[in-house]
């Protein structure tokens, strides 16, 4: 295995330096002992290759994702920002400074893995997900995906336009490979793993170690990985979640979610890992030298 993981620590190197970005390893080879040998995964191999032999020669991660079905995606353009032209659409301002914000964090810390989450449902943290993965791989050659990890009322999907399934259930449930359940849309670089179909025992789902293989596995594929979660108050499901993210970023809608409600939701999690709060929602004229309407005010307060 040792050949395997020290091919694609070089790959994932080699593709920082190219790009100008600090290298962190994400594959952990003692973290993958605990799920078997990287050479049992076959969803980890071309087809038609061996894995050893592809990975010595310089692994080609897109080999790899142009195994992900290309899919025919109708954003909702009033939530969607970033699939038209116009870049002065408003909200789109306030996810390019959220974006810098969290490169700024990034240049002291490992920062890949980032869950979006919230207090409440309806404060718009599949908003803020969908649209900071947008504004990500606006950067020239930044790649990012986006999972709804919300197993119990996913709407990711709607937002994008996209299929529900296969998705995160049924690779969780050992049903399909991780490259089945991701899809390519019409947007480069952006990918995004639908929640899937609806299942019980979301929790028991989100800790059967599933979740962890994969995000290892994907991880060298991409420079973000943004994951919407279910809220923090009425389930357990985002503190399952979190152990396995690098940095979370906690939504609030202005006016609405209640103070001890989001102190508590942030009292869930370690300093460490909460970056900070994106207040969402923002009445026009608010902020000063801002321009807002209803869900597409980000007031990023990273």
């Amino acid at each position: 295995m040792s050949r395997i993981h020290d091919a694609l620590k070089r790959a994932e190197q080699e593709r920082a330096t190219s790009m100008g970005t600090h290298f962190e390893p994400a594959f952990d080879q003692p973290q993958l002992q605990n799920d078997g040998p990287l050479e049992s995964m076959p969803s980890l191999q071309p087809s038609g290759a061996t894995a050893i032999p592809a990975m010595a020669s310089g692994f080609n991660y897109e080999s790899l994702l142009a195994r992900c079905p290309q899919a025919e995606w109708t954003p909702d353009p009033l939530t969607m920002l970033f699939f038209q032209e116009d870049d002065s659409r408003i909200g789109a301002e306030e996810f390019r400074t959220l974006r810098s914000r969290l490169y700024q964090i990034r240049e002291k810390m490992q920062l890949k893995r980032l869950m979006v989450t919230s207090a409440l449902p309806k404060e718009g943290k599949s908003f803020v997900a969908a649209n900071l993965a947008q504004v990500m791989v606006r950067q020239h050659g930044r790649r990012a995906l986006v999972i709804d990890a919300d197993l119990r009322n996913p709407g990711m999907h709607r937002h994008l336009g996209a299929a529900q399934s296969p998705g995160l259930t049924d690779y969780l449930l050992g049903e399909c490979d991780e490259f089945a359940a991701l899809q390519r849309g019409p947007m480069e670089n952006l990918f995004f793993m639908p929640a899937g179909k609806i299942a019980g025992s979301a929790p028991e789902l989100l800790s059967n170690g599933r979740l962890k293989l994969l995000l290892q596995r994907v991880e060298p594929l991409f420079d973000w990985i943004i994951i919407d979660t279910s809220p923090v108050i009425p389930v357990s499901d985002a503190t399952l979640i979190a152990s396995s993210c690098d940095g979370i970023l906690l939504v609030v809608r202005s006016n609405v979610t209640p103070s001890d409600l989001a102190r508590r939701a942030r009292a869930e999690f370690p300093d460490k890992l909460l970056l900070g709060v994106v207040l969402n929602g923002t009445p026009s004229g608010k902020l000063a030298q801002s321009k807002y309407y209803y869900g597409a005010a980000v007031n990023s307060q990273v």
